[in-house]
């Protein structure tokens, strides 16, 4: 019998960290303060999250400012995106087979 779970990717475990995930793919660039929005998280919680993301390479950050306040925006990456792609579809696969 073959492992239901062989594919999921643990880094994606966190509820956060698949929230970022989702996110990111529907959106090009999202700001750290509308994803602290949307994920109703503190800027500390959130902040670990990302660096997580961005140290395997899930997630670009980029750092900016709007007039004289510093802006920061993530955009999730090739890599990132492959990697969501194939948790989510070991996650359908697992839910089919328990039907």
């Amino acid at each position: 019998m073959k492992n239901p779970i062989g594919n999921l990717n643990k880094i994606f475990d966190s509820r956060i960290r698949l929230g970022v995930m989702s996110i990111l793919m529907v959106n090009e660039e999202v700001s750290f303060n509308d994803l602290k929005t949307m994920m109703e998280v503190t800027d500390g919680n959130l902040a670990s999250h990302l660096v997580n993301l961005e140290e395997n390479g899930f997630i670009k950050v980029h750092k900016g400012f709007i007039g004289r306040k510093t802006n920061t925006t993530y955009s999730i990456t090739k890599a990132g995106e492959k990697a969501f792609k194939e948790h989510i579809e070991a996650l359908e696969n697992m839910i089919k087979g328990v039907r």
